[in-house]
């Protein structure tokens, strides 16, 4: 089920919007009448929808990241930090680039975008950001030590963005997805989706419509006193 918002008038920026669950939150968003900007390092998935519009950016380079912030036709006050990597192994076999390659995209480029819009959401007083995390930040996963920790730094990043901005009127929250059954999920070993599956207490796992509900929640009015927050969207993974 989807519950659509009015973002009429408002322009927005998702990292990693190409596909999964970036697109879903990118035609979600342009459904609910925002202007969406897609910051990604590939190129569309698809053709641009009405209000959607692509810009190829690495999110890791920050001088890249201030130029295309401040190309936008006029000033994004929400944003959605979605783009992030996997480079599973475990610790003791894990090289240096898999360590920095995963920090570089899913925190430091998040701290990169932040930094960037900030300035214009702090002149509007008002913006709405979010980030996306996930439960093995939380909970930490066997394979995951550059994955979890990138996601963990995310939920630190998140409540001192929520501290410091505040006084502007921008919230900042987290959603916490577990699996999430993409397209890139459903072609996963199946034993992997079982354990995923099993540890669920619904015993459903979470679509990439579920992880844009609650971003959508976040990001509009209903949430205006809500900062600083981490939301799971995992079916009951976490517990």
């Amino acid at each position: 089920m989807s519950v659509t918002y009015d973002f009429s008038g408002k322009v927005a920026v998702v990292t990693g919007g190409a596909r999964g669950i970036g697109r879903v939150l990118v035609e979600a968003l342009a459904a609910s009448g925002a202007d969406v900007h897609v910051f990604d390092r590939e190129p569309a998935a698809a053709p641009e929808a009405p209000r959607v519009t692509h810009h190829e950016v690495d999110i890791t380079s920050s001088p890249a990241v201030t130029a295309a912030v401040a190309a936008l036709p006029a000033v994004a006050t929400l944003l959605v930090n979605n783009a992030g990597i996997t480079r599973d192994k475990s610790l003791w076999k894990m090289t240096d680039e898999e360590w920095q390659s995963v920090l570089s995209v899913n925190l430091t480029g998040a701290f990169h975008v932040i930094r960037a819009i900030a300035p214009g959401m702090r002149a509007a007083g008002t913006g709405r950001i979010v980030n996306i995390t996930s439960i093995n930040g939380l909970r930490g996963k066997f394979g995951q030590a550059n994955y979890a920790a990138s996601k963990a730094g995310l939920i630190g990043l998140t409540k001192t963005a929520a501290r410091e901005l505040g006084p502007k009127g921008i919230t900042v929250n987290a959603v916490a997805p577990g699996m999430v059954l993409t397209d890139m999920a459903r072609r996963l070993p199946e034993e992997v989706l079982k354990k995923a599956l099993a540890e669920t207490v619904l015993e459903r796992l979470a679509e990439p419509e579920d992880i844009a509900n609650a971003v959508l929640f976040l990001l509009s009015d209903a949430a205006r006193r809500i900062t600083g927050e981490v939301i799971r969207v995992d079916a009951g993974q976490y517990i």
